[in-house]
């Protein structure tokens, strides 16, 4: 999908609905979690795309500018509308730190004209709830606006916020919501022992119903 720098996990059949996700700061659509998100939706029966933020069309490497938020919140919109097109049934959308923060803020309605997205289920990976060693500057503000279920996978060692700091901040989520811990893992989430994408996508598919 050129007009949003997404790449294309197709399912073999009829696909079940649709998945949107981007990646986290100084990161891309390359980046091996969410190619493994991707392929073990498209197992599922999902078409699933994995696609850039406009700060990454339109440089290669690098974290995003302070002023690129507005751009990201108006380029998650277009890509999830973009998605939405390849195939009937729910459409499930979010990401990696800071692209499922914004996802998150674009499901609350903030900075977006008309209203928030219309998502069946947001997948959030690694919510950065806070600057590391700064949780004094919680990113949770937009949370009650959140009308979505969500599921929020993180790891217990996560220096962007604990699994004892994330509870409260999914309670303010006036929706049904899933933590999946993943046990030792930080930011990256990378794990030996949890298959997380198949774990997941397990809850995600669950607060679906």
């Amino acid at each position: 999908m050129d007009d949003i720098a997404g790449v294309v996990h197709r399912p073999d059949g009829k696909p079940e609905g649709v998945v949107a996700l981007t990646h986290g700061a100084g990161g891309s659509r390359e980046a091996p979690l969410l190619q493994a998100i991707c392929e073990e939706w498209a197992r599922r029966g999902w078409v699933a795309v994995r696609y850039n933020l406009p700060y990454r069309r339109r440089r290669p490497k690098g974290p995003p500018p302070r002023s690129a938020s507005a751009a990201d919140l108006a380029g998650i919109v277009e890509a999830v509308a973009a998605v939405r097109t390849l195939a009937d049934g729910p459409i499930i959308a979010g990401g990696h730190s800071y692209g499922g923060r914004l996802t998150s803020m674009a499901a609350a309605g903030h900075g977006v004209e008309g209203g928030g997205l219309s998502l069946d289920v947001l997948t959030l990976f690694s919510y950065p709830l806070h600057p590391p060693g700064k949780p004094e500057r919680a990113r949770t503000e937009h949370l009650p606006n959140i009308t979505v279920p969500t599921v929020f996978t993180h790891g217990t060692a996560d220096p962007f916020g604990s699994i004892d700091e994330l509870r409260p901040a999914a309670a303010l989520i006036p929706a049904p919501t899933t933590i999946v811990e993943v046990t030792g893992a930080r930011h990256d989430l990378a794990s030996k022992k949890i298959d997380v994408p198949k774990t997941a996508v397990d809850a995600a598919l669950h607060l679906l119903g």
